[in-house]
């Protein structure tokens, strides 16, 4: 196979999977690809992620700090940054209904079902069954160019799961919780939770694991000059 399908089919074939089996990935393999996804290019080289690897333990003790904040109605969940529009507006907007829908629908959740949201939107602080969880982190000081960057590192890690027969799902759902995280991970205040992500084998016959988001097609994002 060309190289160039390698790479191709591993991009193509990532999605966002929300249930995954319990089988255990080595260390050795976690390692290798963080390593290379640290190859993603950065202003200056400055290389501005950290990564705390959960498993084990450590991973139910920050599942049920965060579930237990999520479950307390006098929490205040806030990001220490800004992720969406105070107000979603077209064409983002139908793009985030069609695929929460999608998935709700999939699950058997219907329009107005609170309790049942709530309760699979809690399956992010779980990594959705996931034996390892990825936090990011970045320095507070930094700007928007090495959250640019962080972007392609993040990317990096999905393809390189993929290519290794893994799956992921990227969660800023963690975002708010900084909060109760920090003491579970020892992650400083100068640090800024990104988000997490969830990292094993997807179980393929889980519902939700159906849902595959679509893609506009180049004429609606590519303008060729001449």
């Amino acid at each position: 196979m060309p190289d160039h399908k390698i790479v191709d089919d591993a991009i193509t074939s990532r999605r966002s999977l929300r249930a995954f089996l319990p089988t255990e990935i080595p260390r050795s393999e976690i390692e290798t690809i963080l390593e290379v996804a640290a190859r993603a290019p950065s202003g200056t080289n400055m290389q501005p992620w950290k990564v705390y690897v959960v498993t084990g333990r450590t991973k139910v003790r920050l599942s049920q700090a965060v579930l237990n904040a999520f479950n307390d109605p006098d929490y205040l969940a806030k990001n220490a940054y800004k992720y969406y529009p105070d107000k979603f507006f077209e064409p983002y907007l139908t793009r985030r209904r069609t695929i929460g829908w999608d998935l709700y629908s999939r699950l058997g959740i219907e329009k107005g079902d609170k309790d049942k949201m709530h309760a699979q939107h809690g399956r992010n602080f779980l990594f959705f069954d996931a034996p390892v969880g990825l936090v990011f982190t970045v320095d507070e000081r930094l700007e928007i160019g090495s959250w640019l960057d962080y972007g392609m590192f993040l990317q990096n890690i999905m393809v390189a799961a993929r290519g290794r027969g893994l799956d992921t799902c990227p969660q800023a759902a963690f975002a708010p919780y900084h909060k109760v995280m920090r003491p579970v991970m020892d992650v400083p205040e100068s640090e800024i939770v990104v988000c997490g992500m969830a990292l094993g084998h997807a179980d393929l016959t889980a519902p939700e694991n159906g849902v595959i988001s679509e893609r506009e097609p180049l004429s609606e994002f590519v303008r060729f000059l001449d």
